[in-house]
């Protein structure tokens, strides 16, 4: 089924849309879940929370891009259900060791958290990343949106993991340098 017959049905508050949306984006949305939280029973419950938020949301403000929006979603629900779960105790999970990674790309008068969920500076880092080749985008997005290791990334793009990691650690560089340019205070 397309992605705008499935939001037809977000529309028409047809419940077979959840069923669309789990066929067609269920294992895509588990995996993003997972990557950061690490834990099939709470990935599973985040990829659940989503379909419901789907189901409030889309109604009111449908997507243009379904896949990115449920992505957008799942990342955005599995970091609360993350930081819920790790307030006292912060484990050192991919989502932890990927966003400490970027931590001398972003304003030092701002957390982390503050840095990223800024509008401005994800239109920053957008049109850093669309000034980049393909591939050096894709990586930098595995890592840091979908917080995929770089064994995995290497895996996926048929390349070794010492070149992921030449290849984020050039790319945090030139982000940071970008980010100065844009008149950040790194």
């Amino acid at each position: 089924m397309s992605d705008e017959q499935i939001i037809e049905l977000y529309l028409q508050h047809n419940q077979e849309a959840i069923v669309q949306t789990e066929e067609k984006y269920g294992a895509y949305l588990l995996k993003i879940s997972d990557n950061i939280l690490k834990d099939p029973e709470d990935s599973r419950e985040c990829v659940n929370d989503v379909y419901y938020k789907a189901w409030c949301l889309i109604p009111d403000d449908p997507p243009r891009n379904l896949g990115a929006y449920l992505s957008k979603l799942t990342r955005s629900q599995a970091i609360d259900i993350w930081r819920s779960r790790n307030t006292d105790k912060r484990k050192p999970l991919q989502y932890a060791a990927s966003l400490s990674e970027l931590d001398n790309c972003l304003s030092a008068n701002e957390t982390i958290e503050d840095a990223v969920g800024g509008h401005l500076l994800e239109e920053a880092i957008n049109d850093f990343l669309k000034s980049l080749p393909k591939k050096t985008a894709a990586i930098f997005i595995s890592r840091y949106f979908y917080m995929y290791s770089a064994r995995e990334i290497a895996r996926q793009m048929n390349t070794s993991t010492a070149m992921v990691y030449v290849s984020l650690h050039r790319t945090r560089n030139k982000l940071k340098e970008w980010l100065e340019k844009e008149g950040y205070i790194i």
